[in-house]
C-alpha cells in the first residue's frame, strides 16, 4: 500500500564513518555543522591522517607543546586542546568513536598589570599634543575609553566610523564576532580633526604595526618624564580599571569593552588602587553615633 512505503534516508553531507574514522574525516563534519575552524588547519596536518581511536590525551598535549614551544599554557588550551576535544565530541555524538576525556594544561596566573591612570593619560596627552602627534593621541585614548585591542583600533577604518551616532564598529574582534563601541565627545572632536582628507577605506589612527605604536609611546614617555604603559597597558588595561573606579558596575564594563569571561576581567584586568581607602571613604558617610 502506497501509505506503508518505506522512505529512503536522506543523503549525509559527510560520508559516515567506522570504527576507524581519521581525524581528518570528524574535522570536516564538525565544520560542516558549524564548528570554529579558526585552529585547525595545522592540527589537522599534524593528526589529520590518524585514527580517532589512536589519539590519546598525552599525544594531544604533546602536539601543544610541539606547535606553540613558547607560548603559554593559555595558549596552548585554547588554540589545540580545546578544538581537539571539541572534534571528538562532535564525533562522538555521530557515533564515531570515543569522547577522550581531555583536560587543559594547567595555566599560570597572569600577572596583575598597573594600568594607565586618568593622570598617566592626562599627561601622556598633553605631551602628545606638544609633540604634534594627534594621531598618537587619539589612539591611545580611543583604547583607554572603548576597551579596543591595539590589534582591533590599527585595523578601523573610516569606513567603520559613525561620527553622527558616535559608535566605531570593530570588525572580527579575537572573539571572533563584531562589537559596536561607543565614542566620548572628545574622542568624535578628535576624529573630526583626523578625518579631513581621508578617504573611506583609510586608516583612522595611520599605524600599520603595534611595535611602531609602543617605540612612539616609550619616546612621548621619555620627553613627559612620565613610566612607560605599553599599549594594553594604557589601553584594555586603562578601560576596565577607570571604569571600575568609576563606579561603573563589572557587568557593563566587561560588556563596553567586549570581555565574555568574569574570570579574565577580574583575575587579569580589574586591579583596583587603593582598595581598601576607597571603601573606607565611602563608609564615612554613615555615622552610627548620630541621632536616627
Amino acid at each position: 500500500m502506497e501509505m506503508f512505503r518505506t522512505l529512503a534516508p536522506a543523503p549525509l553531507s559527510t560520508p559516515p564513518c567506522t570504527s576507524s574514522c581519521t581525524f581528518s574525516k570528524a574535522s570536516a563534519s564538525y565544520l560542516e555543522n558549524g564548528g570554529d575552524g579558526r585552529y585547525l588547519p595545522q592540527i589537522i596536518q599534524q593528526l589529520g591522517a590518524r585514527a580517532l581511536t589512536s589519539i590519546f590525551p598525552f599525544d594531544v598535549k604533546k602536539l601543544a607543546l610541539d606547535l606553540y614551544p613558547t607560548q603559554q599554557n593559555a595558549t596552548r588550551n585554547r588554540c589545540v586542546i580545546t578544538p581537539v576535544r571539541a572534534v571528538f565530541y562532535h564525533a562522538y555524538d555521530r557515533g564515531w568513536g570515543p569522547a577522550i576525556r581531555l583536560r587543559n594544561l594547567k595555566e599560570e596566573t597572569p600577572k596583575r598589570k598597573k594600568a594607565a591612570s586618568q593622570a598617566w593619560l592626562h599627561a601622556f596627552v598633553r605631551q602628545c599634543a606638544k609633540d604634534g602627534l594627534h594621531h598618537l593621541a587619539a589612539l591611545i585614548l580611543f583604547m583607554s575609553q572603548t576597551g579596543a585591542r591595539i590589534s582591533e583600533a590599527l585595523e578601523l577604518r573610516w569606513s567603520e566610523v559613525d561620527l553622527i551616532n558616535r559608535t566605531a564598529l570593530l570588525l572580527k574582534t579575537k572573539t571572533g564576532q563584531n562589537s559596536t563601541r561607543f565614542l566620548t565627545d572628545q574622542m568624535i572632536s578628535r576624529l573630526y580633526a583626523l578625518q579631513e582628507g581621508m578617504k573611506q577605506d583609510d586608516r583612522v589612527f595611520r599605524y600599520r604595526n603595534r611595535h611602531s605604536v609602543n617605540e612612539r609611546i616609550a619616546a612621548v614617555c621619555q620627553r613627559a618624564q612620565i613610566i612607560y604603559k605599553p599599549t594594553h597597558t594604557c589601553g584594555r588595561h586603562a578601560f576596565a580599571n577607570i571604569a571600575l573606579s568609576m563606579g561603573v558596575d563589572v557587568k557593563s564594563a566587561m560588556d563596553a569593552g567586549g570581555w565574555k569571561s568574569t574570570a579574565v576581567f577580574l583575575g587579569a584586568y580589574a586591579n583596583p588602587r587603593n582598595a581598601g581607602r576607597v571603601v573606607a571613604e565611602r563608609l564615612n558617610v554613615y555615622q552610627y553615633d548620630a541621632d536616627l
